[in-house]
């Protein structure tokens, strides 16, 4: 009994974990691992673990951040503003302060220019200022893009969201992990659709908010390390079902026999109940966050850098034939189709 009473000597943290470490179906790469293992053995074949291919780090931020055109106006001309909130805003930019903004603050600052320029034109006398001033309004609203751009892409919060040091998603976690992400994606991608369309009076007290959860949360890094690991785990799976399918029948006649009842059995216990509903998790999130995600980013193309572009494709595009989501697609319907033809052959073909 001493095994026993050592048991009850752990502290409840410590027993936990020993728990969790017991149990493969707790975590998303020791499930994986024990699903191929599981599929070899009833299959009598022998497992192969296939290397895991790396994701990419989101570029660095240097390589995100795009330069902002300065506007420079001369100091007489500034001065003869008096009067209008345009030269608070402007003393504000060129403070220490403003020297220094961060995306989102440059955001704000490029929209209250235009705003407060455009009060204080009709209060201009001089001809040659209001003209100066005109193309001035015109240059902010062209380079509008770029300062949304780097409030959103650019900002140094988003790649913690990304981070890929975090592992991967969550094997039947509570409530919605990505909850509160998604509601923030798509305020974020109503806010830009209504800048880039020249609807400049947007509310953005709530970004503030939205950067602070990105670096608290690393949901979107998570997902595509599991979407990684889970196409790699399936593609195993269903190399070893081909396998099997190419060589000696699971059942002769169609008719079931003792090893396709114990192939069925693992089927459900194993797939059905434990890996499908990973599977639908995953897929309920990237629906959730990245799809909404990718359209931030899709909506920004015209100025998207082109270092970005590529991790774009590669990592969050929802529909590039090249990414790992279309390949994550591509291994679950391969892998459902060699289940359906396996068990076909003993007339049990899931879903008939």
């Amino acid at each position: 009994m001493p095994g026993v009473v050592w048991c009850r000597a752990l502290i409840p943290g410590v027993f936990a974990g020993l728990l969790s470490a017991c149990n493969p179906f707790s975590d998303a790469r020791p499930m994986m691992d024990e699903y191929v293992e599981r599929v070899a053995r009833v299959l009598e074949l022998e497992p192969e673990l296939s290397d895991i291919p790396a994701a990419s780090q989101m570029p660095r931020r240097r390589d995100r951040v795009l330069s902002m055109p300065e506007l420079e106006m001369g100091m007489l001309d500034f001065l003869s503003l008096y009067g209008c909130e345009l030269q608070f805003v402007v003393g504000e930019k060129n403070s220490v302060m403003g020297r220094v903004m961060q995306p989102l603050n440059r955001l704000r600052y490029e929209l209250k220019f235009i705003e407060s320029a455009e009060e204080c034109l009709p209060e201009i006398e001089r001809e040659a200022l209001a003209g100066e001033l005109e193309a001035a309004i015109e240059s902010k609203k062209e380079s509008l893009p770029i300062a949304l751009w780097n409030a959103t892409w650019g900002a140094e919060e988003v790649e913690t969201l990304f981070t890929l040091a975090k592992g991967h998603y969550p094997v039947a976690a509570e409530g919605n992990p990505v909850s509160d992400l998604a509601l923030d994606a798509q305020q974020l991608n109503e806010a830009v659709a209504d800048l880039l369309a020249g609807r400049l009076s947007v509310d953005l007290d709530f970004a503030g908010g939205v950067q602070q959860r990105w670096q608290a949360e690393y949901r979107a890094g998570q997902l595509i390390n599991s979407a990684a690991l889970v196409t790699a785990r399936l593609n195993d799976a269903t190399a070893l079902i081909e396998g099997r399918l190419e060589g000696r029948p699971l059942c002769l006649n169609g008719k079931p026999n003792n090893q396709s009842d114990i192939v069925q059995s693992m089927f459900f216990s194993v797939y059905i109940e434990e890996i499908q509903p990973y599977l639908s998790d995953i897929q309920r999130a990237r629906q959730a966050l990245l799809e909404p995600l990718a359209q931030l980013a899709a909506s920004q193309r015209s100025v998207m850098p082109g270092s970005f572009t590529d991790w774009f494709r590669q990592h969050l595009s929802q529909t590039s034939d090249q990414g790992i989501w279309a390949e994550l697609d591509e291994a679950i319907a391969s892998h459902t189709r060699s289940w359906q033809e396996l068990l076909g052959q003993c007339g049990m073909r899931p879903g008939s």
